[in-house]
């Protein structure tokens, strides 16, 4: 089977996990056992992983600090074997920093301090692209702008870009977005954007038409975790069942999981969105299974085991 050339565009960062029983009021300090750790983030980075692990031939697009996370990351990508050649680094700006804390009750709190990983800019992306890649993937987690100059630029080259929105910023103008290939995003969201939760067939249905008008795209997939997927291209739906891996453990990268497992089937599969999705619904749920981040992240290896088990 040919490898597919990923380009990944978006922020990388160090992210530093903070475990607490709670988080201190004014003034006050908390002293606590929880356990922090220093861990490879943001989301290009857990992207990248996903799709180097499930096969692809992946390349990422962002910026690094000259400092020892920046090491640090530079190092893990080429662990991973993801093409670092349009990772520049930023001579003034330190790598980006995302701080996670979270309490007993598992609710988080996050501040990102962007870094290097906010001086990303358009020349950084045309250098991307001159690797020509299959496909390029994208997280709505940069301005505007430069979403959009990527998804044109690509465009132009003839190369269909694939956006998971699961993470957009709130306020994300999706009108604004050009032409992509795939449109993936989740129930919350797609809630939060249209004003109608996609939990059954005719409620998917009537927010999928809501946000079809807003995103131009060949197709529409509404990730609905427990419930399966939903996919729509203007004129059809159709229902994903869910896949059932094992006992949940985890998660926090099922979403990643999921839409990098689509991108590749769909690219290998000559544009088969219900085959793609079903691929993807079973690497998302074999990371529900396992516990942690991107250690979650099911390899192609154990795509295929599962498959010949499920299929008998």
């Amino acid at each position: 089977m040919r490898k597919i050339k990923v380009l990944v565009v978006g922020g990388a960062f160090m992210e530093l996990s903070m475990n607490m029983y709670k988080v201190p009021s004014a003034g006050e300090t908390v002293t606590d056992d929880g356990g922090v750790a220093y861990v490879p983030g943001g989301s290009a980075v857990i992207s990248s992983a996903a799709l180097s692990r499930l096969g692809a031939d992946t390349h990422i697009v962002s910026r690094l600090g000259r400092d020892l996370h920046g090491q640090k990351l530079y190092q893990y990508f080429r662990e991973l074997g993801v093409g670092t050649g349009a990772v520049k680094v930023d001579a003034e700006k330190p790598t980006g920093l995302s701080v996670i804390i979270k309490e007993a009750d598992m609710k988080e709190r996050r501040v990102v301090y962007p870094g290097a990983a906010g001086e990303l800019s358009s020349d950084d992306i045309g250098d991307g692209l001159k690797a020509a890649p299959d496909a390029v993937y994208l997280n709505l987690d940069l301005p505007e702008e430069l979403i959009n100059f990527t998804v044109s630029s690509a465009t132009v080259k003839g190369v269909p870009v694939f956006v998971n929105a699961g993470g957009a910023r709130d306020g994300f103008n999706y009108e604004t977005l050009p032409f992509v290939e795939v449109f993936s995003t989740n129930v919350e969201k797609t809630e939060k954007t249209v004003g109608i939760r996609p939990i059954g067939a005719d409620s998917s249905l009537r927010a999928a038409l809501a946000l079809y008008k807003k995103v131009r795209c060949r197709y529409l997939v509404i990730r609905q975790g427990e419930r399966g997927a939903f996919i729509y291209d203007g004129k059809h739906y159709f229902m994903i069942p869910p896949i059932n891996a094992g006992k949940p453990a985890g998660g926090a990268c099922a979403g990643d999981a999921f839409f990098a497992g689509v991108v590749i089937r769909y690219l290998l599969g000559a544009g088969d969105i219900k085959s793609a999705v079903q691929y993807g619904s079973v690497v998302g749920a074999l990371a529900v299974t396992r516990r942690g981040g991107i250690s979650s992240l099911p390899t192609e290896a154990d795509v295929t085991s599962f498959l010949e088990k499920y299929t008998g």
